[in-house]
């Protein structure tokens, strides 16, 4: 059965998918009617230390930059409009191999040149995060999902949600934090600077 989180709730990925050592976390949202300018959102990750700062650079995992140093963590790849049923932007997680530096690994979304376009997530509907079992992909049984709700209006970028390790085992937290001051905002906090 898919486990629904609320903000701020979290669980044991092992007891959604008993032995889960490839995580799938699929991202998904629709574009609500806008004037016509194009609408995208850009999914990402970012491996943080025990500190909650990047690891590094090269620990930021978004479109330029498809996957970590040790490539457990690799980005599917960009997807332009938010069209079409299921996952948007996909980021696959190899938990197994996951470098022992990496304390916590956060999901964020952000809508390109926002300020520009005069865009929001208060213009964004049905978003969510859901994380699955990549070794069994068609059994939707096992998932853990987040609806984000209506909570962000005026947010250009929003943290969703985070895979963290606790006591040898891999959990997932909805976090649902919104940012007005889109993609550089949300790195500041994690330590990076926006190029």
């Amino acid at each position: 059965m898919t486990v629904s989180l609320a903000k701020g709730g979290n669980i044991s990925l092992e007891k959604v998918a008993p032995g889960m050592t490839h995580a799938c976390v699929g991202l998904g949202w629709d574009p609500r009617t806008t004037d016509g300018a194009p609408f995208d959102l850009d999914a990402s990750a970012i491996l943080l230390d025990v500190n909650g700062k990047a690891i590094s650079d090269q620990h930021f995992v978004f479109y330029g930059n498809l996957q970590d140093p040790a490539s457990t963590v690799v980005h599917q790849g960009d997807n332009l409009t938010g069209v079409g049923d299921g996952d948007d932007e996909t980021i696959n997680v190899d938990l197994s191999a996951v470098e022992p530096a990496a304390d916590r690994i956060v999901f964020l979304v952000s809508i390109h040149d926002a300020d520009a376009r005069r865009q929001n997530f208060g213009q964004v509907s049905d978003s969510y995060i859901r994380v699955y079992d990549g070794d069994d992909p068609l059994n939707d049984a096992k998932v853990v999902r987040f609806d984000l709700g209506e909570d962000a209006s005026t947010e250009t970028a929003l943290v969703f949600g985070e895979l963290y390790r606790r006591g040898g085992e891999w959990k997932f937290r909805a976090i649902g934090q919104g940012y007005t001051s889109g993609l550089a905002g949300v790195i500041a906090d994690y330590g990076l600077v926006a190029a």
